[in-house]
């Protein structure tokens, strides 16, 4: 049931492909709230994903594209501005893929045609989106606009790649533009750095399960869900954080603040039950 926190706003979401995607369930949950909104990705996402089925559902139009190509975003403020009937309120930017990554290439090993590919994808695509919008001046006074990013932004973790480097340059963007924007403008932009969570995207990163697993240990909430994620993104689109910007804001259980929790302390130890030595001294493991 809704709160109406969206009523007569219009929005745009770029990247939902299926029932996994955290821009699915943002899309759901706006349309709760009573936005209007238009669904955007790729021609071969919407072919190979699900998102007709969420576009009858919400009775949202999609436009496919291409988020790295300029001509292509201004196509989708310009359609979404005619299909909704002025000017866009809210933006959510949930695009992430490194071919480097799916190639499984390691982070010393990488190919840097496909790091430019990551790069684009993940990241500057969110400066053209931006861009477009502010030369197109599609995005209401006090509009919203929010990315999706990651923690591995800051920390190191085994085997995110080059995304992380993505993720950092994403950040970066939204503080840089976002100054720019909110002073001309008065339109806020935010990352939100989301816990680990299981989408088609997510579940291509090496040892992506035991980093799930080891972040909920870590968290003294607990790894926040896809569900979850989306509640707090209707907040950041409301009119109840007209004066948060260019922030990046941990949506995390809390994992971002932590060192070592009891839960991942206790499986550390565990590790060690089993902890034999020979004759020399050496550990011998079980």
């Amino acid at each position: 049931m809704g709160n109406n926190l969206l009523s007569g706003k219009r929005g745009i979401i770029f990247g939902a492909l299926n029932d996994m995607s955290i821009a699915w369930k943002v899309a759901e949950r706006a349309v709760e709230e009573g936005a209007i909104i238009t669904l955007s990705n790729t021609a071969l996402a919407v072919r190979m994903g699900t998102v007709a089925e969420l576009g009858k559902n919400l009775n949202a139009e999609i436009i496919p594209a291409d988020a790295t190509k300029v001509e292509d975003l201004e196509m989708v403020f310009a359609q979404s501005q005619d299909i909704l009937g002025g000017k866009i309120d809210f933006v959510l930017h949930s695009i992430g893929m490194s071919p480097n990554v799916r190639k499984k290439r390691a982070y010393d090993d990488l190919d840097y045609n496909l790091l430019q590919s990551t790069l684009d994808i993940s990241a500057i695509s969110f400066h053209k989106m931006m861009q477009v919008a502010k030369k197109m001046d599609a995005i209401n006074e006090w509009g919203s606009i929010v990315a999706l990013s990651y923690v591995a932004a800051q920390r190191t973790l085994f085997g995110y790649n080059d995304m992380a480097d993505a993720k950092a340059m994403l950040e970066s963007i939204a503080r840089s533009f976002g100054y720019i924007y909110g002073r001309e403008k008065n339109v806020r932009v935010n990352t939100i750095s989301q816990s680990p969570t299981l989408t088609t995207a997510g579940s291509g990163i090496k040892g992506f399960d035991g980093l799930m697993d080891f972040a909920d240990r870590m968290a003294p909430l607990g790894n926040a869900t896809a569900d979850e994620c989306a509640n707090y993104c209707i907040v950041m689109f409301s009119d109840l954080t007209r004066k948060v910007t260019m922030q990046n804001l941990y949506h995390d259980g809390g994992f971002a603040s932590m060192g070592m929790s009891l839960k991942a302390m206790n499986q550390y130890n565990k590790s060690f039950e089993n902890e034999f030595k020979d004759e020399n001294g050496h550990i011998i493991y079980g």
